[in-house]
């Protein structure tokens, strides 16, 4: 599994950064991040030890549902389904609907930071 490369920024830069490359004056480079954070703080609450070692034990055991993830990790659903939607939103985890069922995915468990 490939690393994700996360960047920090300030909220302003950010959001001058997309408006600038929606505008076409910015083109960027591949190996640019794709995922920003405003701040080492937030990066951190989303990325905690325990939300790194879910994501290992998601890709170890595959589960077929975020029931069957809860069951294996100890946590309640509604914590657990809460966590993931969260990492959905930056992309670190891919909840699939299969189904009846939500099928959580995880896109990495290595992450290379970069600061502006």
């Amino acid at each position: 599994m490939k690393a994700i490369k996360i960047g920090i920024m300030p909220q302003q830069q950010i959001r001058s950064r997309v408006l600038a490359i929606a505008r076409g004056e910015i083109k960027p480079r591949p190996s640019e991040p794709k995922i920003w954070f405003t701040s080492m703080k937030s990066l951190a609450e989303v990325l905690s030890d325990d939300n790194r070692a879910l994501l290992k034990v998601i890709r170890d055991t595959n589960p077929d549902s975020v029931s069957s993830l809860a069951a294996a990790t100890g946590r309640s659903p509604g914590n657990l389904s809460r966590t993931l939607k969260t990492m959905s939103h930056y992309g670190i985890v891919e909840l699939r609907r299969e189904k009846r069922l939500v099928r959580p995915i995880a896109n990495a468990t290595e992450f290379q930071i970069v600061t502006a």
